[in-house]
């Protein structure tokens, strides 16, 4: 009796709703249904538009017969007298690298505006986000028409539009660079009284620096593929003389000229790396040849005898002399560049009169002697291409670029093969691939297409490679520790990790490919380019004008879809 005076009776627990250990779920919001639905709807888009191109393998090998002849009439692959080709070679190259400063330069104000750490005011962002989009919205090309206009033949019109479209991805990157900044230098600067301008030299450059010469190198590289199509319009180098010697038939010489530029392309993927490798210090962590190649000079130098007192010493030294002599071999590549394109500076001064007369022929926008009907549906058929060649390329690239990640290739030989291809792939400018594509199929939307599809995998391939190297190590040995085969590893763990930054990368890819279907439409491989090159010859301004418009409004459009996906699935 006692005993059970003191008891307390035990409370009965309520019994689990679910399965006992079942962890709860995530709720889904709208807004990400709705950004899946999205997705499904473009991959639905996009698997339409490639059976609408009709890309028919059967028929493009019984169609071989075309290529037979064609290289028969080729002959062999001819090249210009070697002092033309060297000076067109440091024309192109002079050309470009001024284009790309002159971008590099505008970008810093612009960058500091559009960061979010750095900017004066909402307003001011806003602005200088907007002017990032459209320089980036309105084609390379388009921009050399005018200059072309403008300044007649020349090298301005080239660094001009190369520059001007170039500043809209440099400083869309400046400005990423900026706002992922460590803030502590900054602010510790702004406590003890210092200005922005010192703010920014001190507490922001010093730390964005690197990122932000790789981001110019890499976009001097893809400003050299860029400039081929600029020489259809008018802009001197080695893609005029392409233009000019595929326009007469010469398909020994226009081969010859486009062999030239894919080896610049890769010689100046090795200089870049090299150059980043040494100006900055640091060792080049990239995956493609030129990377591999200056790691691997970098090895037989720590082998060579007599190396050790080197390695011995204080690296900073030894960066500072380096940085030192790269800097000044930066300064000579510059006023050379600057001395072989013979600017004619006092035309940007007296230019500005010939301006207004110019600007009233593009205003206001018309289709001209097209009908409404006749130019949407060619600009239907450009976004049905860049959609279609998206597919592609992604369906190619999750391959390829997997195999070419060093956490899910099975071997080093595959992942270095892959690694090649993409690098290979990715030197041959899309309009060089559209033309040879365009004698074996014809002209029209499926030459146009897997040019594009072809010339994406080496960018999206290399990008996807590289997300899947930076993922979690954790869950993949987590999932081999179990037994799981390396296909399991890859499913369960590498894909999910990289399903983001796939996302990211396939929307770039789209909006790179819509201006890109756009240029190859000049050389004849579909779309609103064929109408853009019409109107630019027979001085239909107007017309460029409207065409413009289509575009920017297409881009701007998939640029905001990507935004709300990435902030969705961030």
């Amino acid at each position: 009796m006692s005993a059970a005076v003191g008891v307390r009776p035990r409370a009965t627990a309520p019994a689990p709703a679910g399965p006992v250990g079942a962890p709860p779920r995530r709720r889904l919001s709208p807004e990400r249904v709705a950004a899946g639905l999205t997705l499904l709807a473009l991959l639905v888009a996009s698997a339409v538009a490639l059976a609408g191109v009709g890309i028919d393998p059967a028929a493009m090998a019984a169609s071989w017969s075309n290529a037979e002849r064609f290289f028969t009439r080729v002959g062999g692959i001819a090249f210009p007298d070697p002092g033309d080709l060297a000076y067109l070679t440091a024309l192109t190259l002079g050309l470009v690298i001024c284009g790309t400063l002159l971008a590099a330069i505008i970008s810093v104000p612009i960058a500091y505006l559009a960061a979010s750490n750095t900017t004066p005011g909402a307003g001011w962002r806003a602005a200088a986000r907007f002017v990032g989009v459209l320089t980036r919205a309105v084609p390379d090309v388009v921009l050399a028409m005018v200059f072309v206009l403008i300044f007649s033949l020349g090298t301005l019109p080239g660094i001009l539009a190369i520059g001007i479209h170039s500043i809209g991805m440099i400083s869309k990157l400046f400005a990423d660079a900026i706002e992922q900044i460590d803030e502590g230098p900054r602010l510790a600067i702004r406590a003890a009284g210092g200005s922005r301008m010192q703010e920014f030299s001190a507490g922001v450059l010093p730390q964005v620096m690197p990122s932000w010469v790789a981001t110019v190198l890499h976009r001097n590289d893809i400003n050299l593929r860029g400039s081929v199509i600029l020489g259809y319009v008018g802009v001197v180098g080695l893609g005029m003389q392409m233009s000019f010697a595929f326009k007469s038939l010469d398909y020994g010489l226009g081969l010859g000229y486009a062999l030239v530029i894919f080896v610049l392309c890769v010689v100046m993927e090795v200089v870049s790396s090299a150059v980043r490798a040494a100006m900055l210090g640091i060792a080049p962590t990239g995956r493609g040849i030129g990377d591999r190649t200056v790691r691997a000079v970098a090895r037989v130098r720590r082998a060579a005898p007599g190396d050790l007192a080197d390695r011995l010493r204080r690296p900073w030294d030894r960066s500072r002399v380096r940085t030192a002599i790269w800097g000044w071999v930066a300064v000579a590549v510059v006023v050379g560049s600057v001395l072989v394109c013979d600017i004619h500076w006092s035309e940007l001064i007296t230019v500005w009169a010939k301006v207004p007369a110019i600007a009233a022929q593009f205003w206001p926008p018309t289709f001209g002697n097209y009908d409404a009907q006749t130019m949407f549906g060619a600009m239907g058929e450009t976004i049905a291409i860049a959609l279609a060649a998206t597919l592609l390329t992604l369906i190619v690239s999750i391959v390829v670029g997997s195999l070419a990640a060093r956490n899910v290739a099975p071997n080093r030989g595959t992942r270095a093969g892959m690694r090649l291809l993409l690098v290979l792939v990715r030197g041959i400018p899309e309009i060089i691939l559209a033309i040879v594509l365009i004698v074996i199929t014809g002209l029209g939307a499926q030459a146009g297409t897997i040019a594009l599809a072809v010339g994406g995998v080496g960018l999206l391939g290399k990008l996807i490679a590289d997300s899947f190297e930076e993922v979690k190590a954790g869950p993949e040995r987590a999932l081999a520790a179990t037994g799981a085969t390396r296909l399991q590893v890859y499913a369960g763990a590498t894909l999910p990790q990289g399903v983001r930054a796939l996302i990211g990368h396939t929307f770039y890819m789209l909006d790179t490919n819509i201006r890109a279907a756009t240029l190859l439409g000049i050389v004849g491989a579909g779309g609103v380019g064929y109408y853009l090159l019409n109107a630019s010859q027979g001085s239909n301004y107007g017309t460029v004008t409207a065409i413009v418009l289509m575009i920017l409004v297409t881009v701007l459009l998939v640029e905001g879809i990507a935004m709300w996906m990435r902030r969705v699935f961030r």
